[in-house]
């Protein structure tokens, strides 16, 4: 399993409800406007905008986008699925 990208909320916690393969995964997670991942990565001034509502996001929640290493990354991910399990 390789490493993957979270965001920690202004108390130093990892949300694991944001966990992504890539920093942009991520942030298109956060982001409430639908981005689209093919634009994201050819054109320049659609990456800008995407990057300037998603560091607003950021601020106001005092989050981060913080890389995890593989064995958090796996962690994280049974806390959610753990999580989803009880909903039902």
């Amino acid at each position: 399993m390789t490493s993957g990208w979270t965001v920690r909320d202004s108390s130093g916690q990892l949300l694991a409800d944001f966990i992504g393969g890539s920093r942009l995964d991520v942030g298109r997670k956060l982001v409430p406007q639908r981005y689209d991942a093919f634009r994201l990565h050819v054109s320049s001034s659609y990456r800008e905008l995407f990057d300037r509502a998603l560091g607003q996001i950021l601020r106001s929640r005092g989050w981060e986008i913080v890389r995890i290493p593989a064995r958090q990354r796996a962690d994280l991910g049974a806390m959610t699925s753990t999580r989803a399990g009880a909903h039902c």
